[in-house]
């Protein structure tokens, strides 16, 4: 054996004779009171339930930033077109005006085959214009005879109530468009008020 065991050795048995019926070795040589044992597990406590507090604030902040992401997401598929929809509406105001003009000139008194064709051609385009329109959340407002609403319709002019309610809509300047409820243009409306007389 290497005098470096036998030391070891011999210093265990003299670690273990020191040992008395009263002092067992397996005690810690500084033991906490139970006074302090109790204020560490208070305070570990306090820490815990604010740890637990702030991952529940950040698992809040996390679901209200992946809702309010989701949101965005599906505004801009809704609603990314809508730059592109309004300058496609005045496209659709040309072709209504062309093609009341056609009307007017295709009537009965006028029996002008080509010009009876390239209404009815026109006609086509407007219907499947306002189809294409509509698939794709866009649709014209018929307010004539509603109420006005500041947010959907702009007032351009006053006519005599004659027949109508005082603040109803009378007459559509310009057609008002929305894209899935969203007011993209407003109408330019006629509003019936009460004659001064």
């Amino acid at each position: 054996e290497s005098p470096c065991v036998f030391s070891t050795a011999a210093q265990q048995r003299s670690t273990g004779d020191e040992c008395g019926p009263e002092d067992p070795c397996d005690e810690p040589k500084h033991p906490l009171s139970d006074c302090a044992l109790e204020h560490k597990a208070i305070k570990l406590e306090e820490q815990v339930r604010d740890l637990t507090e702030r991952y529940r604030k950040a698992l809040a902040d996390s679901e209200n930033v992946r809702r309010r992401t989701q949101k965005f997401v599906e505004d801009a598929k809704l609603f990314g077109i809508q730059s592109f929809c309004r300058d496609l509406v005045e496209v659709a105001d040309i072709l209504e005006k062309t093609a009341e003009s056609a009307a007017e000139e295709a009537e009965p008194s006028n029996p002008n085959p080509t010009l009876q064709k390239i209404y009815e051609g026109l006609a086509l385009i407007e219907a499947k214009l306002q189809s294409v329109f509509a698939k794709h959340g866009l649709q014209k407002m018929n307010p004539v005879g509603g109420k006005y609403d500041p947010y959907d319709h702009e007032i351009v002019c006053h006519v005599p109530a004659e027949g109508m309610q005082p603040g109803t809509i009378a007459l559509v300047t310009q057609d008002g468009y929305k894209l899935h409820g969203r007011t993209i243009r407003h109408a330019l409306v006629g509003v019936a008020v009460e004659s001064q007389e």
